[in-house]
């Protein structure tokens, strides 16, 4: 399966996401990065040759590449409406490209299962908001 026309409309809108990878002490490690969806692989990276020392390549570089990201926002307080779309995925690179960043290094990111949850914006009710899983190909 893959993203509905929702989900990669929500992404395109969302180039900030917080991205997560297992260091060498098995260490979870989450920071904020700009993130690419080409529609099939997710991209982060950026400029320059430090971006080769930062903790998510010498993760990814040192063989563990089960990666996450968590792209959402917050619309409202009052009334609470927040959406969000997370996946689960495996690293590989880096790559040299040219990103919205400029040209650089980059892991790319093949999705492996994903959840979104109220992408349509609707205000909490009584329940939280369900969420949709997809395992992708």
């Amino acid at each position: 399966m893959t993203f509905t026309d929702q989900e990669v409309a929500y992404l395109s809108a969302q180039p900030i996401a917080r991205f997560a990878t297992v260091g060498p002490e098995e260490q979870p490690d989450v920071v904020p990065v700009a993130v690419e969806f080409d529609g099939t692989f997710f991209w982060v990276g950026g400029t320059g040759q430090t971006v080769l020392a930062t903790r998510k390549m010498r993760n990814v570089r040192g063989g563990r590449s089960k990666v996450a990201l968590v792209f959402d926002d917050i619309v409202s307080v009052e009334p609470f409406v927040a959406r969000s779309l997370r996946v689960y995925g495996v690293a590989d690179g880096p790559f040299e490209r040219s990103g919205m960043v400029g040209p650089g290094h980059f892991l790319r990111i093949a999705p492996t299962v994903s959840w979104s949850w109220n992408l349509d914006g609707e205000p909490v009710g009584d329940t939280w908001y369900e969420a949709r899983r997809t395992v992708h190909g």
